[in-house]
């Protein structure tokens, strides 16, 4: 077994580093695209993953917990969810 300081990052490999999201209508969730969210306090999502052509889903009553997404836009307005962080 690979030890976490040698094993290849994949996208099965767990988080080694995470960031504050803040949801915004037009700013990118940042400029590493994270491979997970963790939200803080459950509400609801709207949000633009990488590979959707751009296009917003809002998703509903997210508990709190991990959230295996991968999200380019992680939008304000209908978002009602907070403590985001991204896992990368």
């Amino acid at each position: 077994m690979e030890s976490p300081t040698t094993a290849r990052d994949s996208q099965e490999s767990p988080a080694r580093n995470s960031f504050a999201i803040t949801p915004d209508d037009s700013a990118e969730v940042g400029t590493i695209q994270p491979r997970a969210i963790y939200v803080g306090v459950s509400g609801d999502i709207t949000m633009s993953l990488y590979g959707d052509g751009g296009v917003d889903t809002v998703w509903l009553s997210v508990p709190v917990g991990i959230l295996p997404v991968h999200p380019k836009f992680i939008r304000a307005t209908g978002t009602t969810a907070s403590g985001i962080i991204g896992l990368y």
